[in-house]
This record gives structure tokens, sequence and C-alpha cells, in this order.
């Protein structure tokens, strides 16, 4: 029997249409089994497709699963602000802000959707810390890979490392924008020390450098997905709190609030923010948090 589920698309992380990092959002997936979630993901061909279910805890919002064309992952930033907010835009009870919990593989993601100018703003408790693991690759090699010489890897006391707050990422920093521009991603290079997070699939590259296009932006990044073939993601919140261990390693933050926008995408025409929010307590991380805004650009019906 043929079922119709709502679909909804959003440009996430931006606040236009057609920037950002498209998210497709089936808001009724019940009776999907995880081998039809995985072939609309592939049709979508979207770099995730988030899947909503009924959550196991009543008191929650929503069971969120989140597939790439190839895979299931056990979290991912851009999928939840959009999720989030696609679920408060659809809501019942007329009122767009709220704080709820969704339930991923990861576990339990707070999120709190609020206006924020002229659209919807969510953001996200980072379910895991940012943890670092050890990388053996030197500047060398990660430059090969990159298309760069070894001395445009790194800037000030900023040195390559590999970080998980639930997916890996190696985090490259790079002289300036010039350099992150001239990125050419070795595939095969790439694979010969990047540490594996599955079967088929090894730690991304999340390339940035200090200098920015946008003034209030404190980061450039590019992030890069190894695979046959490689592709380029527009906008990563899972690199993004990956990448708040790079900031406490090198940077150090004060203890308080510290509050950083990390532009991406821009080489690729789909320029994104991405804000990240780090509380900071005897010099260490005690909670994190990435928010952004999303925009609808499509609706439809899977008639399966």
């Amino acid at each position: 029997m043929t079922i119709g589920r709502k679909y909804f698309i959003y440009d996430v992380f931006t606040q236009d249409r057609l920037a950002g990092n498209p998210l497709a959002v089936v808001v009724d997936s019940k009776g999907l089994d995880s081998a039809a979630m995985q072939a609309i993901a592939r049709q979508f061909n979207l770099s995730e497709t988030a899947f909503v279910l009924p959550p196991d805890n009543l008191k929650h919002k929503a069971r969120v699963r989140i597939f790439t064309p190839d895979y299931e992952m056990p979290f991912a930033g851009h999928p939840t602000v959009g999720t989030a907010i696609a679920l408060s835009e659809i809501g019942q009870s007329g009122d767009l802000a709220g704080i709820f919990v969704l339930e991923e593989n990861i576990g339990q993601v707070r999120c709190a959707v609020d206006k924020v100018g002229s659209g919807l703003f969510a953001q996200f408790d980072l379910p895991k810390l940012p943890q670092q693991l050890p990388l053996s690759a030197d500047a060398e090699a990660i430059g090969a890979a990159l298309g760069l010489g070894p001395h445009e890897i790194g800037f000030e006391n900023h040195r390559v490392s590999l970080w998980s707050a639930g997916v890996p990422y190696i985090t490259v920093p790079v002289a300036d924008i010039k350099a992150a521009s001239r990125v050419r991603f070795n595939n095969e290079a790439w694979f010969e020390f990047s540490p594996k997070k599955s079967e088929s699939a090894v730690a991304s590259a999340y390339v940035y450098c200090r200098e920015t296009i946008d003034h209030t932006s404190a980061f450039h990044a590019r992030m890069i997905v190894p695979g046959s073939p490689s592709y380029e993601d527009p906008a990563t919140g899972s690199a993004a709190a990956a990448f708040a261990g790079a900031i406490m390693l090198f940077d150090k933050p004060t203890d308080g609030g510290q509050r950083f926008w990390i532009e991406q995408g821009i080489e690729m025409g789909r320029p994104s923010r991405i804000r990240l929010e780090l509380d900071v307590s005897g010099g260490n991380l005690v909670a994190a948090r990435i928010g952004g805004h999303a925009v609808r650009t499509a609706e439809g019906v899977l008639l399966v």
C-alpha cells in the first residue's frame, strides 16, 4: 500500500534560499525500516536526510534518524538545526519558539528554537563534548593530500589535529583564505593516513583559517568528505562541534561564555554561517552549543 509521507527541503545555516546546506526532512517516517530510509536518502541525494519518528520518551519532541546517501549518522549538526526548525514550523501550538529534546542515535539532544531577525534560529547543546584522538600524519602528508605545501599548513600555534564530538574530523589550519581556496583534494592520498570512522568511510578534512570574508566571522572553513567521489559540504555543524576542541587547545579561551561565528561554503557559492558557543570553566570546556538559521525551499509528498 502506498503511503503519502510529507517532506520538506530546508537550506540550513543561512537565511537565504539556495545558500547554506540543503536538508530533506521526512516528517512522517513511522513504518519505514532502515533499508527504506537509506533508499530514500539515496533518492534525495543530499548530504543528509532526516527522518522524524515518534519519540521513545513521550516527553521528548521526536526520534530523529539521519542518513547520508551511503550510511546512517549517529549525529549531525545541520539536520538537527533544520529538523528542529521544521518541527517548530509545522507544530500545532501556533508558538514557533520552544525548547525540546530530539532523540538521535548519539543520545538526547536538547534544542531551542526562537525567532531571530526575519527567520527562525535553532541551537542545540552538544550531546558529546569534543575529544582529541591520536593522529600520526605530518604537515607534509596533509599538505600533499590537499594540494598545498607543508609551509601552508598551520598558523600561529595551530597545528593539524583529530577531534570527534560524535563524528571524527581532521582539523587542518592553513595560512590564509588564499591557501584555503587553493585546496585540491587528493582522495587516494587522504585515505592513506585518515583514521576510519566506518568500514567504508574515513575522517573528513576540516580546513580552516583565521582570515575571513565577513568581518564578523572568527574563522573561515571548508569541509571535504573523502569518498568515490569526494565532495565538499557547504555547512557542517558536527565539524564545528569537533573544531571546538581545537579552539580550546590552541586558543585557550578565558573562562565564561565565548561565541564564534564560522563561515563556510563560500568557495562553493553556498555561503553559510554557523554559531559556536563555548562555556569555559577553570580552563576546561564544560558545555557547547551549535546554532543557525534555516529557511524552507521546497515541500512535497513521498509515495512510499
